[in-house]
């Protein structure tokens, strides 16, 4: 079994004349990463699981979010790895990430942006997530031994959201 947490990126701000993909994380978000990385430890630790790989987009907010993340998980930060290609990725680009995941990782988390984040949780579970709200994650399953044998659908497990609970 592989298990992929899909996630978006936290709320951003939206500062005149900076640049997209420079756009930068606002108070919420600051907030929001850390209290979903705190519920997503405890989630992993009840199911006596650990994070294997944080992937995550190169964007500055996407970056923001991995790495908050990253440090409610006490995953290492040096071990997250930047991909350019998923910064407003379509969601064959996000599957090709994942399948290129080497075997010992068995629960890989993947930051990204919408919309095709929310598109690839509801083309892999067939569930309908609308729109993703910022900082939420949908985690998958793959019935795999083989990140490589990933195909187009997998068991939807949980999605939360930071003001789910």
């Amino acid at each position: 079994m592989k298990t992929v947490i899909l996630i978006r990126h936290a709320k951003s701000s939206w500062d005149e004349g900076v640049s997209d993909v420079e756009r930068s994380l606002n108070a919420r978000g600051l907030s929001d990463a850390p209290l979903m990385g705190e519920r997503l430890s405890r989630r992993l630790a009840g199911a006596e699981q650990s994070l294997d790989a944080l992937i995550s987009s190169s964007a500055k907010r996407a970056a923001q979010t991995s790495r908050l993340l990253a440090h409610s998980l006490s995953f290492p930060e040096q071990s997250i790895e930047w991909r350019n290609e998923l910064y407003l990725a379509a969601p064959h680009t996000m599957q090709d990430v994942i399948r290129c995941l080497p075997d010992e990782v068995n629960t890989a988390a993947l930051v990204a942006h919408n919309p095709g984040i929310t598109e690839l949780a509801e083309k892999l579970t067939g569930d309908h997530f609308g729109n993703m709200p910022t900082c939420s994650m949908v985690t998958i399953e793959f019935p795999v031994n083989h990140w490589l044998d990933a195909g187009s659908w997998a068991d939807f497990v949980d999605f939360d959201y930071p003001k789910a609970k």
